[in-house]
């Protein structure tokens, strides 16, 4: 019996119980979000450590220019490689960046899910820096002129004043490419990890029938999606209730 002859009910039995293939499914999920969870984490990191590189030059440079020494030196370089670390990654599709670091750099490692972490985690970074320097930036200098007035330095600023307020104006723009972080892992699949999509794609092989399993992870990003822009809208009328 071909599975277009079956009942919607039939199918997705067949596509979701029979043979514990829901297991399938949750076995997937769990590393798409163990390769989401991991990748936001570099990607958090290194983005923080490239906006501190990117926003100390920008801010000091003209100071640390007129007082010369390495020190004015060894921020420039360090400068020059965030940019050109920005201008590569942002400018290979994530898919190639995942495929090269898995078949040629760590073509040594079996780990997918490794490698994942470290691929998504590295190209999400220049997004998340170019997401905090944006916040930074639309800051009102009379913001940094007030730290100083106080006797703040340029770290004590920027964590006590500039951090918590770019926070808030970044807040949107970072669930945004979480979102898309977690949606990207479907391409996770092509290094051979079995994630939510390369589950459904492999069971709709298994039963000749992909629209049920397809459906059912496309119904499962959907619900996580939706979770969690309803806990960000939370957290966000939080911060508002938290100024006044």
């Amino acid at each position: 019996m071909t599975p277009i002859t079956l009942s919607i009910a039939e199918r997705f039995g067949n596509a979701f119980i029979q043979e514990q293939r829901y297991m399938q499914y949750i076995n997937g999920f769990l590393n798409t979000l163990k390769i989401t969870g991991g990748a936001l984490i570099l990607g958090i990191i290194i983005g923080v450590l490239v906006v501190a590189v990117r926003t100390s030059f920008d801010k000091n440079k003209e100071s640390m220019k007129l007082r010369g020494g390495l020190g004015y030196y060894l921020l420039a370089l360090l400068n020059g490689i965030c940019k050109i670390y920005l201008t590569v990654i942002r400018g290979i599709p994530v898919v190639v960046q995942l495929m090269i670091m898995y078949f040629v750099i760590f073509s040594f490692s079996s780990n997918g899910v490794l490698v994942g972490i470290l691929a998504f985690g590295i190209n999400s970074g220049a997004y998340v820096a170019e997401i905090f320097r944006a916040g930074i930036m639309s800051i009102d200098e009379g913001q940094f002129e007030a730290g100083r007035s106080i006797g703040f330095n340029y770290v004590q600023t920027m964590r006590y004043i500039i951090i918590p307020q770019m926070f808030k104006a970044v807040l949107p723009a970072l669930l945004n490419e979480f979102i898309a972080l977690l949606k990207e892992t479907s391409v996770a699949g092509y290094v051979g990890v079995i994630e939510l999509t390369k589950a459904g794609n492999i069971i709709g092989g298994r039963i000749f029938d992909y629209f049920i399993p397809l459906g059912i992870v496309a119904v499962i990003y959907l619900a996580t999606v939706m979770l969690l822009t309803w806990l960000v809208g939370k957290l966000e009328r939080r911060l508002k209730k938290s100024e006044r």
